[in-house]
């Protein structure tokens, strides 16, 4: 360690302070982890890049159609979003009373954000009917599933890492994603509001994230197990978005 800096295998030297908001301060731990959350993150970048959906928008061929198809199926995660999100809250122990607030305030933020993505996918040019009887596919399926086991279990602060890809797609890629949408379909930015919405509120959810970080990664224990649940939520969140291919079939 030099100069305060950490440095681990694998994992580059700069204080992970300079990626987190202003008048934030993360112990040892916390800091370590999140430079593995960086690096995690990038991977998923790349792997987003890939994904024949998400490819189409920066190729300027993705259409109103695949917007109903996205719109369909990222529904079924957001309805579960709450269930996982309400379940971690009450696998906390009574030490960890702030941190339970915490998450039943980020639960009550979202849990009915699914209704923004009915009114997205009318307004492409959906039936309401269409987007309210899709089942998961197979990717959800995991997701869901992964995520309900893992916050069933006792105080389970690995789903940090969870938060970390999840909220961290709302945070950098919303946006941009929503404006180029609308540039390349057409579409009016009624079809988009779900995009804009996260784009414009998850930095603030990002702010609880770090917080919590620095309260419970306090070893190397806390450190395996957020950034090993990030990797995998990464896994299959991927795979979700890979199996919306199937929906246009």
């Amino acid at each position: 360690m030099n100069n305060g800096e950490i440095s681990i295998e694998g994992v580059s030297n700069t204080p992970a302070e300079e990626s987190v908001p202003e008048g934030i301060v993360l112990n040892e731990h916390a800091q370590v982890c999140l430079q593995h959350l960086l690096r995690v993150w990038l991977g998923f970048e790349r792997d987003l890049s890939k994904v024949p959906l998400l490819r189409r928008i920066d190729l300027g061929t993705y259409t109103a159609e695949d917007h109903q198809v996205f719109l369909r199926n990222i529904r079924q995660q957001v309805i579960e979003g709450s269930r996982w999100i309400t379940r971690t809250a009450s696998s906390f122990d009574r030490n960890h009373a702030e941190i339970r607030s915490t998450i039943i305030s980020h639960a009550v933020d979202e849990h009915r954000d699914y209704e923004m993505l009915e009114k997205d996918y009318v307004a492409s040019g959906g039936e309401l009917n269409d987007i309210l009887s899709m089942e998961r596919n197979i990717g959800s399926e995991a997701l869901h599933g992964f995520l309900m086991h893992q916050s069933s279990q006792p105080n389970p602060i690995d789903l940090l890492g969870a938060m970390w890809i999840i909220e961290g797609l709302g945070e950098k890629m919303a946006t941009s994603w929503s404006e180029r949408i609308q540039e390349l379909t057409g579409l009016g930015e009624d079809s988009t509001r779900f995009m804009a919405y996260h784009g414009h509120n998850d930095s603030e959810h990002m702010e609880r994230f770090y917080a919590t970080l620095d309260s419970v990664c306090v070893s190397d224990v806390a450190v395996k197990r957020i950034v090993k649940t990030a990797k995998v939520v990464a896994r299959l969140y991927r795979l979700q978005l890979e199996e919306m291919e199937h929906d246009l079939k």
